[in-house]
């Protein structure tokens, strides 16, 4: 996997093998088709996919507290499997040494997974890392990747773990809005973090020299980077990691009108177990003492996540708008699109409508 033109794409490095199992391939890759999740015990709710449990949750150590996007339970997860040999390893993502960009990692213990800690709003291809499907490993990876992987290896492959994503923005955003907020591009970077250090955090970028540069989440992910995502994100039926055994996220406060309110406090994350093996890890992860955990009903969790109800509720529109405008798209089943689409009907027009003519004034730019 290559950046190409700002996104990750795969590019062959050998030549072709003497046989190719296409059938497999379209059978695993979330470009090609997307089956909703439906795993023993759970409860399938019209945003978040299937519950089995769901809390608001944040992680004891208040460091990793801190230093998470939201909670830090991932990162606590993390930490705790590896160190209670739960798992061999756990394989995320985290900056590179140029810090500009995301890469792969392996997490071990502690101290690795605060290294790891925080979002990281760029291209990454986590679900490439050699140790993914490798005995003893749990993953942290983007809703689609836990999508291929689940298809690829069963209930039976890695603990997967996911988290509530709008898309990957475009790695030129990161680029420009560091030297938009005054570092010049070639300046080396000691550090670079998206979120964190508070909820939700600041976007900040630290020269060698000790220069810092910020902005505010709303400026950085609202105007710099959200507006980037690739258009394969802007069509997914699965930005709350249906696919994984446990999904987190940022269960936000919100206002009158239900909008998250994006103050600055303590790190709260909402937490679902997808799987029954996904609650067993929540439940031991909580009586070892490494989150503290409080049930709560799913449908306050989707209340603070409005971009996902509507991007779900009026998906079934962009499809058939970018479809009309000749674009393919991949096919999706099981997600109930069409009674969403159904209950939200106008606005799945008004999508429509401008899907189609979005994707018609592109086509017609290249030619």
């Amino acid at each position: 996997m290559e950046l190409d033109q700002g996104q990750l794409r795969p590019r062959r490095t050998g030549p072709p093998p003497a046989r190719v199992d296409a059938r497999r391939f379209r059978a695993v890759c979330p470009g090609v088709h997307v089956d909703a999740a439906r795993p023993v015990g759970s409860r399938r709710h019209a945003t978040l996919g299937p519950v089995v449990g769901s809390w608001r949750a944040w992680a004891t150590d208040p460091e990793i507290r801190r230093s998470g996007s939201s909670g830090g339970v991932l990162t606590a997860l993390a930490s705790w499997l590896t160190e209670s040999g739960e798992a061999v390893r756990v394989v995320g993502a985290a900056a590179a040494p140029d810090p500009r960009r995301t890469m792969s990692v392996t997490i071990t213990d502690r101290t690795s997974a605060l290294r790891a800690a925080g979002s990281r709003y760029a291209p990454v291809a986590t679900a490439a890392a050699p140790a993914v499907l490798a005995q003893g490993s749990a993953v942290v990876a983007k809703p689609c990747e836990a999508s291929a992987l689940r298809a690829l290896s069963g209930s039976q492959g890695p603990l997967l773990m996911s988290f509530f994503c709008a898309g990957t923005p475009n790695q030129a955003a990161t680029d420009g809005l560091v030297t938009d907020l005054g570092l010049p591009a070639t300046a080396p970077l000691a550090r670079l973090r998206y979120r964190g250090h508070g909820w939700p955090g600041r976007f900040v970028a630290t020269a060698q020299d000790g220069t810092e540069v910020d902005a505010s989440y709303h400026d950085s992910w609202g105007k710099a980077l959200g507006p980037t995502v690739q258009w394969r994100c802007k069509i997914c039926p699965d930005g709350v990691g249906e696919a994984s055994d446990i999904t987190a996220g940022d269960l936000w406060t919100s206002d009158e009108r239900g909008y998250p309110v994006f103050s600055e406090s303590p790190g709260v994350s909402a937490l679902v177990a997808r799987t029954e093996r996904g609650a067993d890890v929540i439940r031991r992860a909580v009586a070892a003492g490494v989150l503290v955990a409080e049930p709560v009903d799913p449908e306050t969790v989707a209340a603070v996540q409005p971009l996902h109800r509507r991007r779900r509720a009026t998906l079934l529109g962009r499809l058939a708008g970018a479809r009309l405008a000749g674009r393919r798209t991949p096919r999706y089943r099981g997600f109930g699109l069409t009674r969403l689409a159904l209950a939200e009907w106008r606005d799945t027009v008004r999508t429509a409508r401008g899907s189609f003519s979005r994707v018609r004034a592109v086509r017609r730019s290249t030619g």
